[in-house]
């Protein structure tokens, strides 16, 4: 190893306890700032009788990257994969982190015999737009809303 280099090592896991999702948090409040840290993970939990899992990517002791996913069966297009929510920290953006945890996802979906991969994405997110289309996304559809 030359001066300069490092070695980096990166897990992915799963949160499925507070202390994990806590450390989750800091990366998903990004995302979702409307969610305190304890709305978080309650929700989370709750959303884990739900059939949600929330995987991260850890590095140097810190998360960098967060994905949150169902697993699900429609008509429109079968055995799928949904991410509801993926965001990587700010400063590490563009470091590789969404990439990686993308990769193990699609090979996650792969592996779950899973006919496509889905995701909603705002409007305004550009840069999200640009990492999508880059990974193999297409546009297919307007997602629409109503509140109740």
């Amino acid at each position: 190893m030359t001066q300069g280099e490092m070695i980096m090592f990166e897990t992915i896991l799963e949160a499925k306890d507070r202390l994990s999702l806590a450390a989750c948090y800091p990366v998903m409040r990004e995302l979702r700032p409307q969610l305190s840290e304890d709305v978080f993970i309650e929700q989370v939990l709750r959303q884990h009788t739900q059939g949600y899992h929330l995987i991260y990517l850890k590095a140097e002791e810190a998360v960098f990257s967060v994905l949150g996913y169902r697993l699900t069966e429609r008509l429109a297009w079968g055995k799928s994969l949904y991410i509801d929510d993926f965001a990587t920290l700010s400063s590490a953006r563009g470091q590789g982190y969404g990439e990686r945890l993308m990769a193990f996802i699609l090979d996650l979906a792969r592996e779950e015999k899973c006919q496509e991969l889905h995701l909603d994405t705002g409007p305004d997110r550009h840069a999200a737009h640009r990492f999508y289309l880059n990974q193999g996304f297409e546009f297919r559809a307007y997602h629409l809303r109503k509140v109740l």
